[in-house]
C-alpha cells in the first residue's frame, strides 16, 4: 500500500477546473506555431545552396552560435575549429540543420517559461533534445519519416513539466522534493500533489496552442502509447526514446526511478513498434540505437 506524501498546507491538490484556469495564463510559445519558415522552405527545396542557407542562419545569432558549437563538438572530431557558417553547413548537412532550426527557437521559448523554479534545466533540455534525436532513430527503424514531425513530437513530449513549473511552482517544487527520494513514480506524485500529471497538463497546454494532433498525443500518451490511436507508432517511438535516455542517464527527465534495459524492451511502445517476434529486426534496431546513444552526449554538449 502506497503511503500518501506529506506536503505543506499551502500545497494542496487542485481540481481540474482550477488547473485549466491557471493554464490559460501560461504564455504561448510562438516558435511552436511557426518555426523559421524561410529557412525551412529553403532546406526542403530541390536546389540547396550553402551560401543561401548560411545567409539566413546569420540573421539569427542564437542559431548561428548553436550551429558552430554543434559542429565543433567532439562528435564531429574536427582537429581545426570551424569558425565559418558556410563550413559548418557543409559539415552538418541539411538534415542536422533542419533539426537545429526547430530546436533553437523552441528551446529558447521553453527556457523563458522555466525561470520560476530551481531545477537542473540544462540537463532537462538535454533530455528533451536527446529524446527528439532518438525518436527519429527509433521511427527510422520501422518506417521512413516523411517530415520532421516525429522529431518535434519527441522534443515537446515533456512540455507539461515546464508548464507545471511556470503555473504551479510550489507544487512543482514539492513534487520534485519527493521524487528525489527515488521510491515513487513521478506521474503518481504529480497526480497526488497537484491533481494532474505532466502528460495530461502538457496535452492541455498544446491543445490551447492549437498544435497538430501528433504533438498533443505525444505529450498525453508518451507513457501509454498504445492509447494514441493512429499516432501510436510515433508516440511509441517517443516512449522508447524517453526510456533509453533515462536508462543511459543522459540528461535528466525529473524522474529518479531507475530504468533498466529490460524496462525499455518490455515497454508497451516496443510492442507497438515490433509486434510479434521479428527478433532479427529488433536486434538491428537495438544495435543502431546503441550507436546513437554513444554519440549523443557529445552532440548534446554542442546543442545545449
Amino acid at each position: 500500500m502506497t503511503i500518501p506524501v506529506s506536503v505543506p498546507d499551502s500545497v494542496q491538490p487542485l481540481d481540474r477546473a482550477e488547473i485549466v484556469k491557471r493554464l490559460e495564463l501560461c504564455p504561448s510559445l510562438p516558435s511552436l506555431g511557426s518555426i523559421n519558415k524561410a529557412l525551412q522552405g529553403l532546406l526542403f527545396a530541390e536546389q540547396r545552396f550553402s551560401a543561401q542557407i548560411s545567409e539566413i542562419i546569420r540573421r539569427d545569432p542564437s542559431l548561428a552560435s548553436r550551429l558552430l558549437r554543434l559542429v565543433n563538438s567532439v562528435y564531429y572530431g574536427l582537429t581545426t575549429p570551424v569558425n565559418s557558417i558556410e563550413e559548418a553547413v557543409f559539415y552538418l548537412g541539411v538534415r542536422q540543420i533542419r533539426q537545429l532550426t526547430m530546436v533553437t527557437p523552441i528551446i529558447e521559448d521553453l527556457q523563458r517559461l522555466s525561470g520560476r523554479c530551481a531545477f537542473p534545466w540544462r540537463e532537462f533540455w538535454q533530455h528533451c533534445i536527446g529524446t527528439a534525436i532518438l525518436t527519429r532513430e527509433v521511427v527510422s527503424a520501422v518506417q521512413s519519416p516523411p517530415d520532421e514531425s516525429d522529431y518535434v513530437a519527441g522534443l515537446v513530449h515533456d512540455v507539461g513539466k515546464i508548464v507545471m513549473a511556470w503555473g504551479f511552482p510550489e507544487h512543482f517544487a514539492e513534487i520534485h522534493r519527493h521524487a528525489a527520494i527515488g521510491t515513487r513514480d513521478l506521474l503518481e506524485l504529480e497526480t497526488e500533489i497537484l491533481g494532474l500529471d505532466h502528460a495530461e497538463l502538457g496535452a492541455l497546454y498544446l491543445e490551447r496552442q492549437k498544435l497538430p494532433e501528433l504533438m498533443i498525443k505525444a505529450a498525453r500518451f508518451h507513457h501509454q502509447p498504445e492509447k494514441a490511436g493512429e499516432q501510436r507508432l510515433i508516440v511509441a517511438s517517443v516512449q522508447i526514446a524517453d526510456l533509453l535516455m533515462r536508462n543511459a542517464r543522459i540528461g535528466f527527465s525529473g524522474n529518479f526511478l531507475e530504468i533498466t534495459r529490460e524496462h525499455c524492451l518490455e515497454a508497451a511502445g516496443w510492442q507497438v513498434l515490433f509486434p510479434g517476434e521479428h527478433e532479427a529486426e529488433q536486434a538491428i534496431a537495438r544495435a543502431s540505437l546503441d550507436r546513437s546513444l554513444e554519440r549523443l552526449p557529445s552532440v548534446l554538449e554542442g546543442l545545449v
